[in-house]
């Protein structure tokens, strides 16, 4: 590192070892947009304030610009010998305006600059996020809309349970998506509170004003404390959460994906837009797109443990450690719109084998509640009773190879005398999911008014 902006108090050059470790412009060059804006609001209140003068504020906003322009044509020549975004963005400052430039980094200092880049990248993801996962929850209830009397096996413990319909199931994903929506809102409440003007974790004897630049980059208000303006990382700690929250709810979607395509499932397929081939087998077509989806959920989870590790053991203010707040953090926000992109687009691109599905639900005496049901509300019986008779009568049909429906009325009252011919009314898987009518149950008629309601919400 050739320059050094802590001035005379070094001699000697830095080991490379230490350049290698402590160089972040690798990867914290993505917030020079965060930083040109945070910098052109401070020095336009610093000229307000008059600590500096309107014509070197000027001056100084008409170079950010360049620098602007320059990095965005891709002109700029980003220097690892200048360690990070701050000082690559006041090192050319410097060439375009002068020692003037020296000006801009009064009253601040760069942990609350970066504590501040920070937290306006965060909240642009989260706001650019947001439109991703509602776009994901259109897809979603559109599907369901389209399939909401497709009949299809509810799970549990991955054995067939109850007869539900596909768009029953989407719209629960629907619901998993809105409670991310809102994690990730909660975060961006919080973090919307800006740091600049608590300078290294003091504050600062110039007569700034804070209220100006929070205003100014749309936040709601100042920190209150300087020193946990820029010891605090609550914010990117949050947005992780929400994050691997969220990220496990794709997961769990795209593990359904993977099994569904498989032809012992065959309920779904993809088309070539979201599977690929095998090197060696013709016949293959793997859901990569959903596999993917599953296996970054890992790193997503990572980014947040690690997190939360660096900052376990760190003292009040601000230490280097921190430094390791981005990369994981902008890997796994990455990894997670991919995902959110890569499940809309499975979401809108699959077909679906309504046959397949439909004799599925029929599988494994998955009407058998039913049935319970039945003898409770016709037959007068305790539900107790009535789910040891439902059991006999599934050992008896599995004893012969066959489902509920298939026996004979002469065998259901030999097992109990107060079955009647009615009871065949709710064997089949139709008459199943259109009797479960309670709020939030899984009857068509629910599926579509719930759908409707939701694409309603999402317009």
């Amino acid at each position: 590192m050739t320059s050094k902006i802590w001035g005379g108090r070094f001699s000697d050059a830095a080991d490379a070892v230490l350049d290698a470790i402590n160089v972040s412009i690798d990867f914290d060059q993505r917030l020079w947009t965060q930083d040109i804006e945070a910098s052109k609001a401070h020095v336009a209140m610093l000229a307000a304030q008059g600590v500096v003068t309107h014509a070197d504020a000027e001056r100084i906003t008409n170079g950010l610009a360049q620098i602007e322009d320059e990095i965005r044509s891709g002109v700029f020549v980003f220097s690892r010998g200048l360690e990070d975004i701050h000082m690559n963005v006041e090192s050319r400052l410097a060439e375009i305006v002068g020692p003037v430039a020296g000006r801009l980094h009064t009253a601040r200092s760069r942990n609350d600059q970066v504590a501040t880049d920070f937290r306006l990248y965060i909240r642009d993801f989260v706001d650019q996020l947001d439109a991703a996962l509602l776009d994901l929850q259109r897809a979603l209830a559109e599907r369901a809309l389209a399939e909401a009397a497709t009949v299809m096996p509810g799970f549990t413990h991955l054995q067939s349970a109850q007869p539900v319909t596909f768009g029953h199931h989407l719209l629960a994903y629907v619901e998993m998506i809105a409670r991310d929506r809102g994690r990730f809102h909660d975060a961006r409440e919080r973090l919307n509170e800006s740091p600049l003007g608590a300078a290294a974790l003091a504050g600062t004897s110039f007569p700034i004003d804070r209220e100006m630049t929070a205003k100014a980059l749309r936040f709601a208000r100042p920190t209150a404390n300087s020193i946990d303006s820029v010891s605090d990382r609550d914010f990117v700690l949050e947005t992780l959460s929400a994050a691997s929250i969220c990220a496990m709810h794709l997961s769990r979607f795209a593990e359904e994906i993977v099994l569904w395509t498989t032809p012992q499932f065959g309920f779904v397929g993809l088309s070539d837009k979201f599977t690929t081939g095998s090197s060696i087998m013709p016949q293959k077509r793997n859901p990569d797109a959903a596999e993917l989806v599953r296996g970054k959920t890992g790193r997503i989870f990572g980014a947040l443990q690690a997190l939360l590790v660096v900052m376990k053991g760190l003292p009040l203010a601000y230490s280097k450690d921190m430094q390791e707040d981005k990369e994981g953090a902008f890997d796994a926000l990455d990894s997670l719109a991919l995902c959110v992109a890569a499940v809309a687009g499975m979401t809108r691109d699959m077909t679906v084998d309504r046959n397949a599905m439909r004799a599925a639900a029929g599988a494994g005496y998955a009407t058998a509640t039913d049935l319970a049901d039945w003898l409770v509300r016709a037959a007068g019986l305790p539900f107790r009773e009535a789910h040891h008779v439902t059991g006999r009568l599934v050992a008896l049909a599995a004893a012969r190879g066959v489902g509920l429906e298939a026996l004979a009325l002469e065998d259901l009252t030999a097992v109990d005398p107060r079955i009647t011919p009615e009871v065949f009314e709710v064997l089949g898987v139709d008459k199943s999911v259109e009797s479960r009518t309670s709020y939030g149950g899984a009857a068509p008629k629910n599926v579509r008014e719930q759908a409707q309601a939701w694409l309603q919400r999402l317009a």
